[in-house]
This record gives C-alpha cells, structure tokens and sequence, in this order.
C-alpha cells in the first residue's frame, strides 16, 4: 500500500483545511471555477471524477460481466437498499431532527427546506465516486460497473416518483440534462476509453503491460480524489464559515443516516455470505449519494440560495470524508465475509 492509499485520511482532512482557507482567500477564482458547468455538472470536478474513475474503468473485464449473474445476491442489496429502505429513512430523519428536535434553532419553512433536501440526497443513489470507493475496498470492478449502471436505469424511472411521494409535489421535473449528462460523464466515457485501452495493452495476450500501466495510473487517482475535495470544500468556504450552527445540524442526522445504512447494508452482506470483493461495493453504492443530481433538483425547485440547496451541499461535504471511515470499516472487517474465490450465490 502506497504512501497515499496508507494516509489518505490525512491527506483528505488536509485536502479540506485547504480548500476552506482558498475558498475565503481567493473566492473570486472559486466562483469562476464553479461557473464552468453545464446541466449543473462542473466540469473541473467532472474531469477530477474522471481522472479517478478512469484507472478503475481499465481493470473491468467485459468477458467476466456475464459472472456476475452467478452472485446475484449483492445487486438485489444494493436495489433495496437504495429504493425502498434509504430514502423513507431519510425522509423520517429529516422530519424527525428538524420537526422535533431541533425545532427551535431553525424556522418551520427553512426546516422543511432542510427535510427536502435530505429527501434529495436520499432518493439519488452514487453513480461515479462509488468506483473510488470500490477500489479502496479491492471490490471487484466488474461487479461495481453492473450495480451502477442497474442503479442509473432504475433512477430513470424511479427518481422523480419517490421524490413526489415524499416531497409531497406532484410536478418533480428531472433535470434530464444533469442526469444524462453525468452518467456519460461519469460512466460512459471513462468505460469506452478504459475498454479500449484494456484491448491495446492486451494485443499481445499478456497483462504485463496492463499491469503495469494501471500501476502508473494509481497514484493519479488519488490525485484526482485530493483536488476535488479541494475544490467541493473550497466552492462552498463562505457558506462554512457564516453558517457554522446550519451545517452542522444539518449534518447530523446526514451522518446518522449514511452509518445507519452502511451497518444495514454491512449487516445483511454478512448475513447473505457475500464474499468481501462484492460486499463492500454494495455497502458502498447503498450508502453514498448522487449529489449532482440532488443539488440540481434542490436547485430547480427551491433556488439556488434555499435550505434545501443548503442541505445537499452539506451531503456533499460529509461524504468524502464519511465514506472514507466506511471504506476503512469494510477493509478492517474483510475477515467476516466469505472468502473473495468462493462467493456464495
């Protein structure tokens, strides 16, 4: 394990510190920075996901994509998880935190703004720094791309009644644009040119120069990882610092959702003796968020500077460093799942 991948809590904890200090030093060159977007995906931060996801995106096997569905156990968890357990629980942290108990530190209306946006971050499964997460875990890349893609196709259909539903708003309008775009962004682009460089480094028959050129991408990864933590924390400097006491009740009932599902998740892998290489990436993809997606919608039926904008921006900067405590969880525990060569069905 490389000098990153052994501190990267560290560097992230650093990556953060910086980010908050640049934000309020040079905002100027943040808000151009955050400018550059389209559909509301930023394109500095789609190109770090990119640089990322890219490395992962080689390994993948398609020949190996049909094996999947001798382990079908790790999908189906993720599919309940994400669609019928996460965004009710959301939903009942929310009202219960911001209707309960702490009714009064924030009025009813900025309250229930909080509650939707929750309810957004709850409703929008992870579609690209789920590959981080999968990889931090060893978890098998082939089974990631299946889970994520799954996911994505069910988002299509299922987002905007779920939100509907639990917003109590009937005229959820998806933003397509945002959606689309991120998916190509975040998974189409970065399979293609991971599939085709697989097969000109494989034309000879041999991984050597496979493995050696995914060695060489590694540590750009994380590079990738530190610059948009940067970056996401750096955006939103202003907002940390004259509103302290928000962000932080926000928070709380974020992260006791995020642990509450990974242990829920955690728990059932365990109990459905999945091997550690498909259980972790399903704790994974159950846990995090599409923040994208969710900031967008938060956006579009809110405004810009609503508590609901507020509270997806919160979920985006308790992820990284949450989800980090998750990926150490898992790797600590790798002993209580079934051995990786003999996965149960």
């Amino acid at each position: 394990m490389g000098i990153f991948e052994r501190y990267l809590s560290v560097w992230v904890g650093l990556a953060i510190v910086v980010g908050v200090f640049l934000g309020n030093v040079m905002p100027g060159g943040f808000t151009q920075i955050a400018g550059l977007e389209y559909a509301h995906v930023n394109l500095v931060i789609a190109v770090l996901i990119w640089v990322m996801i890219y490395p992962m995106m080689v390994q993948i096997d398609f020949s190996a994509i049909k094996d999947v569905g001798k382990s079908p156990k790790g999908l189906v968890l993720t599919l309940v998880i994400n669609w019928l357990i996460k965004p009710f629980t959301m939903a009942a942290l929310g009202w219960l935190f911001f209707k309960v108990f702490f009714v009064n530190f924030v009025d009813p209306q900025t309250a229930s703004e909080y509650i939707a946006g929750m309810i957004l971050l709850g409703v929008a499964p992870c579609t690209a720094m789920v590959f981080v997460w999968s990889q931090l875990t060893k978890g098998d890349p082939n089974y990631t791309l299946v889970q994520v893609s799954v996911n994505d196709l069910i988002m299509v259909v299922a987002f905007a009644p779920i939100t509907a539903l639990l917003l109590g708003v009937s005229d959820i309008q998806v933003p397509w644009e945002t959606l689309l775009s991120s998916v190509a962004l975040y998974v189409v682009l970065p399979l293609v040119v991971g599939a085709a460089t697989r097969y000109l480094l494989q034309r000879k028959g041999d991984d050597s120069q496979l493995n050696a050129f995914v060695a060489k991408l590694k540590p750009w990864s994380m590079v990738g990882l530190l610059a948009t933590v940067v970056l996401l924390f750096g955006f939103q400097a202003e907002t940390i610092m004259s509103q302290p006491q928000d962000i932080f009740l926000i928070a709380i009932p974020l992260l006791i959702q995020t642990y509450g599902i990974f242990f829920i998740a955690f728990y059932a892998a365990k109990k459905m003796k999945l091997s550690h290489k498909i259980a972790a990436p399903a704790c994974m993809i159950a846990t995090s968020n599409f923040f994208e997606l969710a900031v967008a919608v938060a956006i579009s039926l809110f405004g810009l500077h609503s508590g609901a904008a507020l509270a997806t921006v919160v979920g985006v900067l308790v992820e990284v460093p949450v989800m980090l405590s998750l990926v150490a969880i898992c790797n600590r525990n790798r002993h209580l799942f079934v051995a990786d060569e003999v996965s149960a069905t």
